[in-house]
């Protein structure tokens, strides 16, 4: 097993770069990276040729360098270079041999090879976080920094757990005692992150349904708005995500979710108004055409 350190995996790069430079041809103007493995190596790529970095697959064409992390068996290349994208196509590294002269490698490795990236380790994200501090005009040599990075590593896993959930795998039904009246969670609190800005923000969540024959434990509510919560959001999808959720899995014959959050991008920075906060809602089924049930609604998560 082949466990690569962030300075090694940033060298091997360098030696892709060196190897492209040689014999990339001329037309060559732009760089695409492969998700997930090829962004990183792109990024790095786009920086030393001073090419710009294109996102959009559509945008591939013969003036474009392709990158991805590593060849094992050729189905990815393959398919970028059978469908005719991209000019070239880059790897860091490669089990084995391969032959078209449209292709460069930076390292070659044996066949039975196991590679573990930096970042499926831990490593690269925190040696990212040191960078991070280092730019703030840090000294991450200092006693009080030293585990930092590995902390917010940590701190990273649980903000962001809403990634490794499917929120399908919450929903756990009940057909006996379900009721036909309207089910409320009230006031649940939530943290987010906005994808704007990277600063967090915060609040409580009201989530009512009309259910239809099947009512969810009240948990799995609580689990829902955290599952969408612990993403990069804004609050408006994240409501919307909720409600849209209720009545597509649960087949509630509503669904009415309120959400007011305090954001730091507004408060810490920028216009800084420190007691604004945001009220969204998102109002489905019975309720957009009920006056009396989102009444009903209101009255019972009014403070």
């Amino acid at each position: 097993m082949l466990t690569l350190t962030h300075e090694q995996y940033a060298s091997d790069i360098d030696k892709l770069y060196n190897e492209l430079r040689l014999i990339m041809p001329s037309n060559i103007q732009k760089v695409f990276g492969i998700p997930r493995g090829g962004m990183y190596p792109a990024a790095m790529l786009a920086q030393k040729l001073r090419f710009p970095l294109v996102f959009n697959p559509d945008e591939i064409d013969g003036d474009t360098v392709v990158v991805d992390d590593l060849v094992d068996s050729g189905e990815t290349m393959r398919r970028f270079m059978s469908e005719g994208k991209g000019g070239f196509f880059a790897a860091v590294y490669s089990k084995g041999k391969v032959g078209d002269g449209r292709i460069v490698v930076g390292c070659a490795i044996p066949s039975g090879e196991w590679i573990v990236f930096p970042d499926e380790t831990g490593g690269g994200i925190e040696e990212n976080f040191r960078r991070t501090l280092e730019y703030i005009g840090e000294d991450t040599r200092r006693e009080g920094l030293i585990e930092t990075p590995k902390r917010m590593r940590r701190a990273y896993d649980e903000i962001f757990a809403g990634y490794k959930t499917d929120p399908k795998e919450l929903i756990k039904t009940f057909v006996q005692g379900t009721c036909k009246e309207m089910v409320i969670l009230k006031r649940c609190e939530f943290y987010s992150t906005c994808e704007h800005h990277f600063f967090p923000f915060f609040g409580h969540c009201s989530i009512g349904y009309l259910p239809n024959d099947k009512v969810i434990g009240v948990s799995k509510l609580a689990r829902l708005l955290d599952c969408f919560a612990k993403r990069m959001q804004i609050q408006e999808r994240m409501t919307a995500q909720i409600a849209d959720f209720l009545m597509d899995e649960l087949g509630a014959k509503g669904a009415y979710v309120v959400c007011e959050g305090v954001h730091f991008c507004m408060t810490s920075r920028g216009i800084r108004k420190q007691d604004a906060s945001m009220v969204t809602s998102a109002i489905r089924g019975i309720f957009e055409n009920n006056a009396n049930a989102r009444l009903e609604f209101l009255q019972f998560v009014r403070d």
